[in-house]
C-alpha cells in the first residue's frame, strides 16, 4: 500500500472523523488532538499493516480512545488544582464510550464554519481550518507558511482556546449567522488557494500542496450547497486558475508570464470541469465576485492564444467586480485589461489613480503593472525604473527575480 495512497485517504477522512468525534462527546480541543493522533497511527500502521475494512470506524475508535486518555488526564489534573473548591461539575470528564456505531454522516461544512468563526482572526482561521478539517500536521501547516512549528503551535492552541471559550455548540449555526459564516468559509478556502498558486514569500513560486489542498476542502463544501453560486463560482476559479499551473514555471523554477506560456501544457481536464461548473451557475441570479472571477479565468483558458483573449468581456466582468467592492487589486487588473482591450496608455492613466490608494500604492505589483505597460507602450526608462522599483517590493524571490531580468532586459537594450 503506498504512503501517497493513505495520505490521500486520511486527508479525505479527517473532517468526517472529528466531525463524528466532537458530535458524539463534544470538546471539540480536545478531540482535535486525539482525531490527529489516530491520523498519526493510521500513517504509521496502515502502509504495511493495509487499510482496515471500515477505516473511517478505525480512526473513530482510536480516536475516542485516545480522547479517553486525554480526558481522564485532564480530569485528575483538575481534580488535583481543585481540591478544596471542588470545581469540577458531574460527569463534566465523562470519558467517551470507544464501541458505539459512528453515524454515516458527512460533517466537514459544520466543522469549516467553526474553524472560520468570525471571532477568530483570519490568520487562525487558516491554521486552524487546515489542521482541522484538512488533516495537515502543525509542522506540515507551519512549512507551509514557513513559520517555526513552534509558532503554528501557538497559533493554532489559541484558535482552539478561543473555540472552546466561545461555546460553540457542534452544529449548522443559526439561519441568520450562516451566510456570513459560510462566506468566511470561502474567503478563508480563497486565501489558501493563493497563498500556494502565489507564494507571497520563499524561494517557490508555487507551494502545491496549499492550492490542491484549497481545491480539495472546496469540495466538499460544493458538494453540500450545490445551489450556493458562490461555493460553485470559487471551485470553478480554483480548478480554471490551477489548470496553468504546468505552464506558469520553467525548469528552474522562474515565472513564465500567461501570455508567454505554452498552453498546451494547461490542464485541458481542469478547464473542462471549471468551465461546466461556472457555465451551468452564472444564469440562476445575480453572480458574486467569485462567480466573476471564475468567467473572467474561463475566458483567459479557453483563449487558443494570449492574442486571441477577449479582452473586452473581460473588461466587462471587471466593471461588475468593481460595482460590488472598492478592491484595489480588482482596480489594479482591470487597468491592465483596459490596456490590453484599448491601449497601454489608457491604462496608465488607471494607475495613475491607483498611485494615491494607501492600500496598493507601495505594492510591488502596482509598480510591476506600471513597468509592463510602459514597456508595451515604448517607454523603456520609466519602464526600467518601474520593474526594478518593484522587485525591491516583493518578497518572493521568483518574483523578483524575473523582475530584475526585465529591467536588466530594458537595460541592455538603452
Amino acid at each position: 500500500m503506498s504512503n501517497d495512497h493513505v495520505e490521500d485517504l486520511l486527508r479525505e477522512l479527517a473532517p468526517r472523523v472529528l466531525g463524528a468525534v466532537v458530535r458524539r462527546y463534544g470538546h471539540f480541543d480536545t478531540a482535535e488532538d486525539a482525531v490527529q493522533e489516530a491520523l498519526l497511527a493510521a500513517t504509521a500502521q496502515w502502509p504495511d499493516q493495509g487499510i482496515p475494512e471500515n477505516p473511517r470506524g478505525w480512526l473513530i475508535t482510536v480516536a475516542a480512545r485516545r480522547l479517553t486518555d486525554l480526558l481522564r488526564n485532564e480530569q485528575a489534573r483538575q481534580r488535583r488544582e481543585d481540591v478544596v473548591a471542588q470545581r469540577i461539575l458531574p460527569g463534566e470528564w465523562l470519558a467517551p464510550a470507544a464501541d458505539r456505531p459512528a453515524a454515516d454522516s458527512d460533517d466537514t461544512l459544520i466543522l469549516l464554519l467553526m474553524c472560520c468563526h468570525p471571532s477568530l482572526s483570519p490568520s487562525s482561521q487558516i491554521a486552524l481550518t487546515l489542521r482541522a478539517v484538512g488533516g495537515l500536521t502543525t509542522a506540515e501547516i507551519a512549512r507551509a507558511f514557513l513559520v517555526p512549528e513552534a509558532t503554528m503551535t501557538r497559533r493554532i492552541s489559541r484558535a482552539k482556546q478561543s473555540i472552546k471559550d466561545s461555546g460553540i455548540p457542534f452544529g449548522m449555526p443559526p439561519e441568520d449567522e450562516r451566510a456570513e459564516r459560510l462566506s468566511a468559509v470561502l474567503h478563508v478556502l480563497y486565501l489558501i488557494f493563493n497563498e500556494g498558486y502565489a507564494s507571497t514569500s520563499g524561494p517557490s513560486l508555487l507551494r502545491t500542496e496549499l492550492s490542491a489542498e484549497a481545491i480539495r476542502l472546496t469540495r466538499p463544501v460544493h458538494r453540500l450547497l450545490p445551489e450556493n453560486g458562490e461555493s460553485t463560482g470559487l471551485l470553478a476559479l480554483m480548478l480554471l486558475t490551477d489548470a496553468r499551473r504546468p505552464a506558469r514555471t520553467g525548469a528552474d523554477g522562474s515565472l513564465i508570464p500567461m501570455a508567454e506560456q505554452d498552453r498546451s501544457r494547461w490542464d485541458a481536464a481542469a478547464i473542462a470541469e471549471g468551465v461546466a461548473l461556472i457555465s451551468a451557475v452564472l444564469g440562476r441570479g445575480a453572480p458574486g465576485p467569485y462567480q466573476l472571477q471564475a468567467a473572467i479565468a474561463a475566458i483567459h483558458d479557453e483563449a487558443p492564444t494570449a492574442d486571441e483573449t477577449d479582452w473586452a468581456q473581460i473588461v466587462a466582468l471587471y466593471e461588475l467586480l468593481l460595482q460590488m467592492s472598492d478592491n484595489p487589486v480588482v482596480r489594479l487588473n482591470h487597468a491592465v485589461a483596459i490596456a490590453m482591450a484599448k491601449g497601454p496608455r489608457d491604462g496608465l492613466e488607471l494607475l495613475a489613480e491607483l498611485e494615491t490608494d494607501d492600500r496598493i500604492a507601495q505594492d510591488h505589483r502596482l509598480h510591476a503593472v506600471r513597468g509592463h505597460l510602459l514597456d508595451i507602450a515604448g517607454d523603456p526608462v520609466a519602464a526600467h525604473g518601474s520593474y526594478l522599483a518593484a522587485a525591491e517590493r516583493t518578497t518572493s524571490f521568483q518574483v523578483q527575480r524575473y523582475l530584475y531580468a526585465q529591467a536588466a532586459r530594458l537595460a541592455d537594450e538603452l
